[in-house]
């Protein structure tokens, strides 16, 4: 009297591999992106002795590009 009472369950959870290394490639990108603006940004508030937008009667160059 060998008894089985479990049932298969089968494919409770599917992981579609492609969507996450896509989705996981768009974050690390833009994590990447926004630390390095960051870093740009932080290294020409040092060039400029100011923060970006500032007014200063001191400082004649803007940071701001024209395009």
């Amino acid at each position: 009297m060998d008894k089985d009472n479990t049932k298969k369950l089968g494919h409770v959870v599917h992981i579609d591999e492609g969507k996450l290394r896509g989705h996981l490639d768009e974050m690390v990108r833009g994590t990447v992106e926004q630390t390095l603006n960051d870093l740009l940004d932080a290294e020409a508030d040092r060039l400029c002795n100011a923060p970006k937008y500032s007014r200063s009667p001191d400082r004649v160059d803007s940071r701001v590009v024209s395009t």
